[in-house]
């Protein structure tokens, strides 16, 4: 699609990936009056079943992918380890794609993501590549305590182990496969904060306002929004470099980008994801635009219009622990949490994924609560917290 192409409502729109972003997603461009298309190989993909057409295939399957490409004006992605191949077929295909496999492809290496920070000016963590024993043994020592992560396909905490030793650090990738790994020095952690961008292809940037977030065994908790949930000077370090590190990929579509505050009140990036991200989730309710709208924007060469905070917001997490467990594993769906009460609650917004399974850990949900001051906004969200047996924060 070339940087002049707009479109327009009525035409049809992709998504590879099928989980709760591409649903939310598909909304957002039906919404808009477009068509939308699914490919997943997973029958019951909360995007599929609402989406008008759902090719249901794997991602490399290049058949679904000549599929995808006759039906669609343009496709996205709804996670960041769809095979960056695909993408660049679809774009061989004259699809419009977004984000870019080039830009995916950095994203899906912590080795190369690493480095782009470094390009772009944006300080993160001290780290080190480890590939080969030669490497492991050329380790410095003041990267440890450190954490050791999988160069590729790690995420919400997934593949990675702390390690204070040397001898920590040899079992450690050992216990990962010796696989490519990046060690990451440990620092004095204060907070973490994420900025979520959206970029044109003529290069326009809007960003929403930094979001405060709270993760818990490495799966985002609580996000808070409000004008001073952070200081001044470190959101806009965090704005400026989230936009540099989007302009550095040349990137286009919605892109999140998650920070480590310091106990110094420094700022460092952790990592990027190039797609709307749980951090945003509040955006649906906070915002006068959602990252949802954005990425429809992004992808069909619309206007992008800077977005308003329009309430204090919150945003909390709902896994499959809350739900009652009558097995290991999984708890039917009937037997769900007490939201007659938390929607009694005011300000409150529930949005389910449509995920047919409940289990621990598993993403099934979101609730907003929007309010007219922070303090309000905080305390609805500790009640519906307390409603649903999610701890406090």
């Amino acid at each position: 699609m070339s940087a002049a192409a707009v479109i327009l409502p009525g035409a049809t729109l992709g998504v590879l990936g099928g989980g709760q972003l591409g649903r939310m997603f598909v909304h957002a461009a039906q919404q808009m009056g477009y068509f939308t298309v699914v490919l997943d190989p997973d029958p019951q993909s909360p995007a599929g079943r609402v989406s008008h057409h759902h090719v249901q295939a794997d991602y490399e399957d290049p058949h679904a992918l000549q599929q995808l490409a006759a039906l669609c004006a343009a496709v996205t992605t709804e996670f960041e380890n769809v095979p960056a191949a695909s993408l660049s077929a679809l774009a061989l295909q004259s699809t419009g794609v977004s984000p870019a496999a080039a830009s995916v492809s950095v994203a899906q290496d912590r080795a190369r993501e690493k480095a782009h920070f470094v390009a772009c000016g944006v300080p993160c963590a001290p780290y080190a590549v480890l590939e080969t024993a030669e490497q492991l043994s050329a380790i410095q020592a003041h990267l440890l305590p450190g954490i050791l992560k999988t160069a590729r396909l790690g995420y919400d905490g997934k593949g990675q182990i702390r390690v204070k030793t040397r001898e920590d650090l040899s079992a450690a990738w050992t216990q990962l496969g010796q696989v490519p790994c990046v060690l990451e020095k440990m620092l004095p952690l204060a907070l973490e904060c994420s900025v979520i961008v959206a970029r044109s292809r003529s290069g326009q940037v809007v960003n929403f306002p930094v979001q405060r977030n709270l993760h818990r065994d490495g799966i985002l908790a609580v996000t808070e929004v409000y004008e001073g949930n952070l200081s001044a000077q470190t959101a806009q370090q965090a704005v400026s470099g989230a936009r540099a590190i989007a302009a550095g990929l040349d990137y286009v579509g919605v892109l999140c980008v998650e920070f480590f505050v310091l106990q110094d009140g420094s700022l460092v990036v952790n990592e990027i994801a190039p797609r709307p991200h749980n951090s945003g989730h509040y955006t649906l309710d906070g915002c006068d635009v959602s990252q949802f709208e954005l990425q429809v924007r992004t992808l069909c060469g619309l206007p992008l219009t800077p977005p308003r905070l329009h309430s204090p917001s919150f945003m909390l997490n709902l896994l499959g622990d809350l739900w009652p467990i009558h097995a290991p594993t999984a708890g039917p769906l009937n037997a769900a949490p007490p939201w007659e009460k938390v929607l009694a609650l005011p300000g409150t917004h529930l949005h389910l994924y449509g995920k047919q399974e409940a289990k621990p850990g598993r993403k099934m949900g979101h609730l907003n609560i929007t309010a007219k001051t922070p303090e309000e906004a905080r305390q609805v969200a500790l009640e519906a917290a307390a409603c649903l047996g999610i701890p406090a924060f």
